[in-house]
């Protein structure tokens, strides 16, 4: 099992991560992809750059909600397939914010504003591109645009956290002069994570020697083999709040609350950073459904901060969707699904799940385990001949459900 570098395992700890997709696309409210799926002309799609004002995008509020959503890092798309860039390109081409009635380098103001809110920025940076002639015409000529286009960002806004490519999927075949690519970045932000996303039909695929964590987009992930492998590399689940990456006014299919917390949850059994997609719209608000959203998972993950960000899997096993992490602390964190409320029956629903969890490959031997939210003492079993470890999960006090709730054991050390 080969050993992370730090700037890897560092990522893996960060757990949580806010993705937004905004730009032209968002002010016509039908995704990020209306530009190619409706077939828009170049001439007549590059019109929405004289009507993009950003008059509502307040980098501040935006990662200020990233933290109190409990996200440690912040992946925001300084160009999409549409080809315009949020920053200001230094020249390579006036399709971009600087050159729009904005009038600003949007990019600036978010670096600015995560450094402000202890938030790490990363730039997500795509490599195929609709608007410029060369990507179908002359791929050489555009692969050095491409080059220069990232090197500004590598250059320009101080230390970044990493970059997250999308597209090589388009053109499977072709040579994308990645050793090139990511040479470059690694001379100016040695310490960046590098993500090159592998799509929606091959989830999980490792890349490049220099990628650093593979992705799982739209999926929850399966756990890496890693034996053998010459680089540890991490993994990333990234997911929208509801249909589409842009803003989609007419979009009303959006994940509850729930389905939010248990995906976050399956993402950190196998180790893997939740990366959960916002859409502003085209004006830069964030949309305030998907705020709210985000506001309550905070709630969820600032109580259970060090089970979320400081445990990793540890080979514990339970029966159905529970399982156990070990913490850098040496505690363990079990996660428990589908827990009971207490109650009268006449107003509890779905009463089931209190009693008995058990769980196999504890190795420690446990001194105590307790909620984390409550402090509340858990009566426990263990076998070690058997391997086998119960405890006895009371149900949520009336008037709440976490929808997952985490006991912390402690362990005697050895």
């Amino acid at each position: 099992m080969p050993e992370p570098y730090p700037r890897v395992a560092a990522f893996e700890r960060m757990g949580f991560g806010m993705f937004i997709h905004w730009g032209l696309y968002s002010q016509l409210g039908r995704g990020e992809w209306i530009m190619n799926i409706d077939r828009i002309p170049k001439d007549e799609y590059r019109k929405l750059k004289d009507t993009f004002t950003a008059e509502d995008y307040d980098a501040k509020a935006i990662t200020r909600l990233a933290k109190k959503a409990g996200m440690t890092y912040i992946v925001l798309t300084t160009r999409h397939h549409d080809g315009f860039s949020l920053y200001d390109t230094r020249g390579l081409s006036e399709y971009d914010a600087i050159h729009s009635p904005a009038g600003r380098d949007l990019i600036a103001e978010f670096v600015d504003a995560c450094r402000e809110e202890g938030i790490v920025p990363f730039f997500y940076h795509t490599t195929l591109d609709w608007y410029q002639e060369s990507y179908r015409e002359d791929f050489k000529s555009y692969l050095e645009y491409l080059i220069k286009s990232v090197e500004v960002l590598c250059m320009h806004y101080g230390k970044i956290g990493g970059f997250w490519f999308d597209g090589n999927w388009d053109k499977p075949m072709a040579d994308w002069r990645e050793d090139e690519l990511y040479g470059m970045i690694r001379k100016h932000q040695p310490d960046a994570i590098i993500v090159n996303n592998s799509g929606l039909h091959h989830r999980g695929e490792y890349g490049h020697p220099e990628i650093d964590s593979v992705t799982f987009e739209q999926g929850r992930p399966i756990p890496l083999d890693r034996r053998g492998r010459t680089k540890y590399v991490a993994a990333e689940m990234c997911q929208t709040i509801n249909h589409h990456w842009g803003f989609g006014i007419k979009d009303f299919q959006t994940k509850s609350v729930k389905q939010l917390i248990e995906t976050m949850c399956s993402c950190r059994k196998v180790g893997a950073n939740y990366l959960l997609n916002i859409g502003p719209t085209g004006s830069g608000m964030v949309d305030p459904l998907q705020k709210f959203l985000l506001e309550t998972m905070g709630a969820w993950v600032h109580m259970y901060e060090d089970a979320v960000y400081q445990a990793t899997p540890a080979g514990i096993q339970g029966a159905g969707a529970d399982f156990a992490l070990k913490g850098d602390n040496g505690k363990l964190y079990f996660f428990i699904h589908d827990l009971g409320s207490n109650g009268h029956s006449n107003v509890t629903v779905g009463g089931g799940g209190i009693g008995p969890r058990a769980f196999t490959g504890v190795k420690e031997r446990v001194r105590s385990i307790k909620w984390l939210d409550n402090g509340e003492a858990l009566e426990f079993v263990q076998n070690e001949a058997a391997d086998l470890f119960s405890f006895y999960a009371s149900g949520y006090p009336y008037g709440m459900d976490f929808v997952v709730r985490v006991a912390e054991a402690e362990v005697e050390k050895p």
